[in-house]
Order: C-alpha cells, then structure tokens, then sequence
C-alpha cells in the first residue's frame, strides 16, 4: 500500500448535474483537491487575468533577443545625446545637455521607447533584458528559500526536542534581522568573496549574490509556517501507519508530509516571488545589487535618478516603474487567487 499521497492527493466525489431532458443523473466523479482547485482557479477572473499578464512578461523576457533583434538595437550601445555645452554657453531655455535628441526621445522606428538620458542607451532593449535579470533573481531567491524553508521547517517539527529548539531559535534570530539592511550589509562583502570564484565572470556576480542573500534569508517565513503545518500532520494517521511498516524518517518527510504542505508552499511562492523582485529592485536602485552595465528594472531605477535626470524626461523612470507595478500587482492577485482556490474558506470579503 502506497501511503504517499496523504492528504492532499485524497480524492473527492462530487456529483455531476444531470443532462438536460433525463431525469437520470451521471455516476459521481471523483476529483482531487488539485482538480478541484484548478477549477476554482479558471473561474477565477482575477485570477486568470494576472496568469495572462504573467505569462505576457516571462514571454517579453524570454523572448529580449528575438524583439531587439526586431527592433535593430541592443542594451549597451550609446546613441546621439545633446551635445555637452560649456557653463558660459548654456541655454536654460533649450534642452537640458546629455538628454536625447528630439528625435530619439519618446518614441521612434529605431528606438520603441527612445533612449535614456546620459547613457544614451536604448529603453526598450534595456527593459527587455531587464526583465530577464530581475525575473531570475526573482525566481531563483524563491526557489532557494522555498527550499531551505520546506526543509527545515519539516525536520524541526519531525523531530521536535532539541532540533526544533534549536532550529526554532535560528529562524526567530534571522527574522529578528531587518533583511534590506542585512542584504545592504553583506551584498559587496559576498561579491568580494565570490569575485575569485567561477560566480564573479561577468553579470553572473551580482546575480549570484543577490540569489544567496535574498534565499539565505527568505527562507525561516516559510519554515515557520511549514512547521506549524508540521506538528499537526505529524500525528496523522497515514504518517503513524508508515511507521509502522518501517519507514525511515527521511522517507516520512520527503514521501509522506512534505506533499501535504504543497499548498501552502504554493501559496508562499507566488507571494515570494514579487516581493524579491521588489527587493532586487531596491537594492539595485540603493547601488548594491546589479550594477552597470547589465540592466535590471531597479538598474534602470537608479540610472534615473542620477543628476535628477527624471525631472527633466520623466519617460525613464516611468517605463521601468510601471513594469514593476504590474508584474508584482499581478503575481500578487495570483497568490491570493492561488490562496482562496487551495482553501475556499478563506475567499474574498
């Protein structure tokens, strides 16, 4: 007998309505909680709607060579700005020198978004690439954390006694820690240490530092929330029959309790994954998360508020600003949208 599944993988009858014209209803079918949820989902159009835009943005990023390929530019190279003038000959009434030129400063043929002030780079290009950047780190902060948090919030609660004193205590101490003041702290201390390393090649060190800071210290929300779930679990009975037949302790973890918390790690991910974003975000807008040239959305951020460059073309601080609204207002409606289908309970009021 196969007790894996637990929970969460239990099936549930639900009738079907009878065809129209008999009187004869159809036989029960059963359904999982997964079917059951992925229905309320797709019913869903909050729900679907922030899927699409999500859906819409990993394909803007994946697909960053193929559209500046299109559009004949690429994130890097600098174009026409208005000529530097000397203090004596500046005119205060024409356009601010270093900004683009007319005809490169909104929208063009060559340049979708026009080019940014004093770097004279591309928009669209830069926010296209951007978005891969700022996607992976998110993703992969998440990723980390989800792990590490699934992990240690299972064991702690598994095994309980001193373990779970012990691991208890470390995830009150890491979440003690302001974590955008820590990620301040030891970002360029871990870039140091990682620079000799195979991670400091190219736009692969600030990646990688930020991927470490932001899981090493995502992961204890999780792991609290796991380990609740966890303790309740733990005294199931599908979890007492395993040990009865035998089970290692490893294999009631992984096999038996860690597949019945999916849901709430669902839930968690979808969560996670736009408040990394907004973190990579704000560490690179405050210098210490991708630094130029590889360009992020929180790049991009910083670039416009150097000299105030903004006041005079508010354009490029507007086009990265509201692509970061909308990817991380629509990961946010789907994890609640996600939340409310796994537990109808806690629907919208």
């Amino acid at each position: 007998m196969t007790m894996s599944t637990g929970e969460f993988n239990s099936v549930v009858a639900e009738p079907e309505p009878p065809e129209s014209g008999s009187g004869a209803a159809h036989d029960i079918v059963g359904r999982s909680p997964s079917q059951l949820a992925w229905r309320r989902l797709r019913h869903d159009k909050v729900a679907m709607t922030a899927l699409a835009v999500i859906i819409l943005i990993v394909l803007f990023a994946i697909l960053a060579p193929v559209l500046t390929a299109i559009e004949g530019q690429d994130p890097y190279t600098t174009h026409p700005l208005m000529p530097y003038l000397s203090q004596g000959s500046l005119d205060l009434s024409g356009p601010i020198p270093g900004s683009p030129t007319a005809a490169y400063r909104f929208f063009s043929l060559s340049h979708w978004l026009g080019i940014a002030p004093q770097t004279g780079r591309d928009i669209f290009a830069r926010l296209a690439y951007g978005a891969q950047v700022s996607l992976l780190i998110g993703v992969l902060a998440t990723a980390v954390a989800v792990l590490l948090g699934t992990v240690i919030g299972a064991v702690a609660a598994f095994f309980g006694g001193v373990t779970d004193t012990l691991l208890s205590r470390l995830m009150d101490l890491l979440l003690a820690f302001p974590q955008l003041l820590l990620a301040l702290t030891l970002t360029p201390i871990l870039q140091a240490r990682l620079g000799n390393t195979f991670l400091g090649r190219g736009s692969t060190l600030p990646i990688a530092s930020l991927v470490i800071i932001l899981g090493v210290f995502g992961w204890p929300y999780l792991a609290r929330i796991v380990r609740g779930q966890v303790l309740s679990l733990r005294e199931r009975e599908f979890v007492e029959a395993a040990r009865a037949l035998g089970a290692p302790s490893g294999r009631i973890i992984f096999k038996e309790i860690i597949p019945n918390v999916i849901p709430v790690v669902l839930v968690y991910a979808t969560i996670s994954i736009p408040a990394n974003i907004t973190a990579e975000a704000a560490l690179s807008f405050l210098g210490a998360g991708v630094r130029d040239p590889t360009p992020s959305w929180g790049q991009m951020l910083n670039e416009a508020s150097q000299s105030n460059w903004y006041q005079s073309d508010p354009w490029v601080l507007f086009v990265p600003g509201v692509m970061l609204l909308i990817t991380v207002l629509a990961f946010n409606l789907l994890g609640d949208a996600v939340r409310d289908a796994l537990d109808p309970k806690a629907g919208r009021r």
